[in-house]
């Protein structure tokens, strides 16, 4: 009789573990899942470069493959073209915006070669039109033009690729064009682009660059010990700890009422 009732309390006091447990594998499943970044849209908050005055936001959509990028920017040279891109991995290596530090020859400009080891390698061009592969990173004839208050508006949808949509919180924006002289346009007062001769390097610097507002919180950190802290934080589910936490509770109560039980039919026996 003992026996059959102890039999029932443990069942019963189990229920509630593995309830817990089922309910938070299928929400970690779906956290970890490739399709998580559909239908959200982050905010991007550019922030100049080399002393541009140029300042702006960006709005990332992205839902499946297709992204939409939203960005409205001033301060920008008037009338000219900037070239725009999405900068950045979606393969672990921790890419951020420069500093003023990057300027390795102290001429006063932080280059894009200067800058791409912070801020990596192109990875989606923003043109208005047509291609938008690393190739176009310098088609400067299909990339947005100032307006003649140096303010910027563009829009465009664009299909990406799975790894860029998966990882879009680990990638930034960088708009390009900058006047120290403030003579209103592109010249070669600091010599020659060194991505393209035939540009100013003017043309070519970075002129305000902004990474994903909230990257670093609840993304899974990338590239090992150099960005992992060894922490749960940003790694395991939310929902799996608090799932698992119900379990270990159902658990010690089950393991107590069971001992308090043996400890019962002991006494009875005596």
């Amino acid at each position: 009789m003992i026996a059959q009732r102890t039999a029932r309390l443990t069942t019963l006091l189990a229920l509630p573990a593995a309830l817990a447990l089922t309910t938070a594998l299928p929400a970690a499943a779906h956290e970890g899942h490739s399709g998580t970044m559909s239908g959200h849209t982050y905010q991007v908050d550019l922030a100049q470069l080399n002393k541009s005055g140029a300042h702006g936001t960006a709005m990332l959509s992205i839902d499946g493959t297709k992204l939409t990028v939203k960005i409205q920017a001033s301060g920008l040279v008037p009338g000219q073209p900037h070239a725009q891109h999405i900068h950045g991995s979606t393969t672990g290596h921790d890419f951020h915006c420069p500093t003023a530090g990057a300027d390795k020859n102290g001429d006063g400009v932080v280059t894009t070669a200067e800058g791409m080891p912070a801020y990596g390698d192109i990875n989606i061009s923003l043109t208005t039109k047509g291609d938008t592969t690393k190739g176009s990173g310098l088609a400067v004839d299909r990339m947005p033009v100032a307006t003649k208050d140096g303010s910027l508006s563009y829009e465009r949808t664009i299909t990406v690729s799975p790894a860029v949509a998966d990882h879009i919180k680990d990638l930034h924006v960088v708009q390009h064009g900058i006047d120290t002289n403030n003579n209103g346009k592109y010249d070669f007062n600091k010599g020659k682009s060194e991505l393209d001769p035939k540009l100013p390097q003017e043309a070519t610097a970075p002129t305000d660059c902004g990474m994903v507002m909230g990257a670093a919180v609840g993304s899974m950190p990338v590239g090992g010990v150099e960005t992992g802290s060894g922490s749960t934080e940003g790694i395991e589910s939310p929902g799996l700890i608090a799932g698992g936490g119900v379990a270990l509770l159902s658990a010690g109560a089950l393991f107590v009422v069971v001992r308090r039980n043996r400890h019962r039919a002991a006494a009875e026996t005596r």
